[in-house]
């Protein structure tokens, strides 16, 4: 079971919404066009959110960060994506670092990372995927063999978000390839940049712009041994597995901003363009689509909500963020496809906003586990709760 994370006073929340949406409309959608479609990392706009304090948005008040329960982070999530879902991705895969060494490292550990990673000081991300390991983790073959007080490190990962950019990564490795189950020879490190760790390629995609996307290559790279997270091998899986309920929730949370962004431009559209001597909102084969669009949205936000709250008591929430990521991932899908549709040609448009959100959108349903999985998941979860006696 977690433990019950941090509550806020609702003024300050309001607040801190309140800040939120200012820096959205004034710095965030005026240029989001020229990020995006030059694929330009935001540097300008990297440096407001460090202002902000979105690195350090759920790491405990003790080592410098925001402290904020995951409804909170959810809901500034969703805000920020129904303009542009990438800036999230920045700070989100930096926050699955500073989780996986909140939660698990040593107490040296957090005292040392955490303070620099909630100022973005240091910015990173999660390595786990490799050229043939994504869902199946258990099948990655980057190693770590223990030479003295340091591992040496070989292997490769890939699309790893703020690879280029970033500075230090939660390295999810085997220190026992040779383990049964395979899970209990893997392990997580703090990997910093340095000799005998550099940056691949960088990927090219059909949408999530300018955030970069890399491969990390390690050839005889030398990590310190007390950067292994916890300081004791075999736990890496485990490790990994308990941040990825905050991490679906996060993606649900953008597949929210996403269906909602859709809904918003939709709806203002639709008032605007007239046909037949009347707004295209009232046709009713329009304003099917937009019912359909609403209630979406609306379910969307409510089963992210739900697992926020229960990963916030402190509760097991694998089902709810299950749910929740699923769910939220193709209303962001649906509501794009639909949203483009009553834009018409325009919505094919570089002009018009739409277009982005639609290139953004497949990607909720692929991150932090693919939707055909998060379907057994759910239906494993489901049974065993409801499992006769």
């Amino acid at each position: 079971m977690n433990s019950p994370r941090n509550s806020i006073d609702k003024a300050d929340e309001a607040q801190l919404f309140a800040t939120i949406d200012r820096w959205v409309e004034r710095e965030v959608a005026p240029r989001v066009k020229e990020f995006d479609h030059a694929d330009r990392w935001p540097a300008e706009l990297v440096e407001q959110m460090k202002e902000l304090g979105l690195f350090g948005a759920t790491v405990s008040p003790d080592y410098g960060g925001l402290g904020l329960p995951a409804r909170t982070y959810a809901e500034i999530v969703m805000k920020i994506s129904s303009v542009w879902m990438a800036l999230t991705g920045i700070f989100n895969s930096h926050l699955m670092l500073a989780l996986a060494i909140e939660k698990f490292g040593t107490e040296p550990q957090r005292r040392h990372w955490l303070p620099k990673l909630a100022s973005g000081e240091v910015r990173g991300g999660l390595a786990l995927t490799e050229p043939d390991a994504g869902t199946d983790l258990q099948a990655i073959r980057l190693t770590a063999r223990r030479e003295g007080d340091h591992y040496v490190l070989n292997g490769t990962k890939t699309w790893i978000s703020n690879g280029i950019e970033g500075s230090c990564f939660a390295l999810l490795v085997k220190t026992n390839p040779e383990a049964s189950p395979r899970y209990s020879g893997m392990s997580l490190f703090i990997a910093p940049k340095g000799p005998g760790f550099r940056v691949g390629r960088k990927l090219e995609k059909l949408g999530y712009k300018s955030i970069d996307s890399g491969e990390l290559i390690f050839e005889d790279y030398r990590v310190p041994a007390d950067h292994l997270i916890g300081e004791v091998e075999g736990r890496g899986f485990t490790q990994v597995a308990g941040g990825l309920e905050l991490g679906r929730i996060n993606v649900a949370a953008r597949g929210v901003g996403i269906a909602e962004g859709a809904l918003r431009l939709a709806t203002s559209y639709s008032q605007i363009r007239k046909t037949f001597g009347k707004p295209i909102c009232e046709h009713q084969a329009i304003q099917l689509k937009l019912g359909e669009m609403a209630t979406r949205a609306r379910a969307a936000r409510l089963l992210t909500l739900d697992a926020a709250d229960a990963f916030d008591r402190g509760e097991r929430c694998d089902l709810q963020a299950g749910m929740a990521k699923y769910f939220s991932s193709e209303a962001a899908l649906e509501n794009s496809i639909e949203s483009m549709r009553i834009h018409g040609a325009y919505g094919y448009s570089k002009e018009y906003d739409i277009e982005r959100l639609y290139r953004d959108a497949p990607l909720t349903c692929i991150g932090e586990g693919t939707n055909e999985m998060q379907r057994i998941i759910i239906a494993r979860q489901w049974i065993k709760q409801h499992a006769e006696p």
